[in-house]
């Protein structure tokens, strides 16, 4: 499929069956902007279950089609663009494939196992003439919109940006590590750095106006599965990112510790703090702290508003589609992202060495 406008809504297929899947069934269905038509897995019939059990709930328009493989399903004419949460150790093959088979892509992150992989995967995405863009919901939050307006105000309430604090964590179940993907090596190398440390990295570049750090330093506070040739999973992992201006960001991301999603920005006026910054938990009317006063940002009205950013990500998507232009944007974010996640994890594997980026 060339990248040319449409005017319908945008039809989805879904290479997977992960519980991820039916948050974004629901999201894209509060989008009003797309229809799911089609979903693979490597077992056609757990690929009909998953899309009788959605269609009861949500259901689409035309019942999608569940096939037994995704080759089957990047062939098919009824699919403009793919999700992918497939795990990242196999993420960069199909997102590739789906390229080339004409397809949009919406992949979860992060979208490689590494820098040059990942430039691969774009290249291939640009080559096809078809729109990528990683799965960062919060990105399409209004609230965010709102910051970036109130970052760069003049004057702006928080002076010059000088530190950008973030924490993202949930506690695993006892049995994770032995249970969960994110905690198997060839499926998640990146263990939590890549589970969650990608949105506070996002959120410190976004800060930052996309600038580069000069270096970077992590350390993997704990792992699972560590041998003598490799490090393992980081279940614990903590880094900083060094301006040279002396402006600087500090993030921790943990599978052990329980659940928390709050960022701080600190500025030589002011600062400002979000108790939710990856998930805002009032989706209607979204909070934050700025100098200890609390400020309320409208949300989008929507009849689930847990789905709110998730919906606008699909329809943002949609739009880029739609307008028959290439939005390179979101490859650049995803790729800047990712350089700085991989020269974090260089640095926590040379015992928190600094990292010239």
């Amino acid at each position: 499929m060339s990248h040319a406008a449409i005017s319908r809504p945008l039809r989805w297929g879904f290479l997977s069956t992960a519980n991820i899947c039916r948050q974004n069934w629901r999201a894209l269905h509060a989008s009003g902007t797309n229809v799911v038509t089609a979903l693979a897995s490597r077992d056609q019939a757990r690929a009909q279950r998953f899309v009788d059990e959605n269609q009861l709930t949500t259901p689409m328009p035309r019942v999608p089609v569940a096939f037994g493989s995704y080759e089957e399903l990047l062939a098919s004419p009824e699919v403009d663009a793919v999700y992918i949460p497939l795990p990242t150790g196999l993420r960069a093959e199909w997102i590739v494939q789906a390229a080339e088979a004409g397809k949009h892509v919406l992949g979860e992150k992060p979208a490689a196992c590494s820098a040059p992989e990942l430039e691969n995967v774009l290249n291939a995405c640009r080559r096809n003439g078809v729109q990528f863009m990683d799965g960062v919901m919060f990105m399409h939050h209004p609230r965010l919109a709102h910051l970036r307006a109130l970052f760069d105000g003049t004057p702006s309430p928080l002076g010059e940006l000088r530190r950008v604090q973030s924490m993202f964590s949930f506690a695993g179940a006892p049995d994770f590590t032995a249970t969960n993907i994110r905690a198997q090596t060839t499926l998640e190398p990146h263990g939590c750095l890549g589970d969650l440390g990608w949105y506070c990295l996002r959120l410190s570049l976004w800060a930052m106006r996309w600038r580069l750090p000069a270096s970077v330093t992590g350390l993997i506070h704990s792992s699972h599965g560590a041998t003598a040739e490799s490090p393992g999973v980081p279940l614990e992992f903590s880094g900083e990112l060094h301006y040279p201006d002396g402006a600087s960001g500090g993030f921790h991301c943990s599978f052990r510790c329980p659940n928390q999603q709050w960022a701080q920005f600190s500025g030589t006026a002011g600062w400002l703090r979000l108790e939710d910054f990856v998930h805002p938990r009032e989706h209607r009317d979204s909070h934050y702290l700025l100098n200890g006063a609390a400020v309320c940002v409208a949300g989008e009205p929507i009849a689930e508003p847990a789905l709110a950013p998730d919906a606008a990500m699909f329809r943002n998507f949609t739009a880029a589609v739609a307008s028959g232009k290439l939005n390179e944007d979101w490859p650049k974010w995803s790729l800047l992202t990712q350089q700085v996640m991989d020269a974090c994890y260089r640095s926590a594997l040379n015992g928190g060495e600094p990292v010239a980026i």
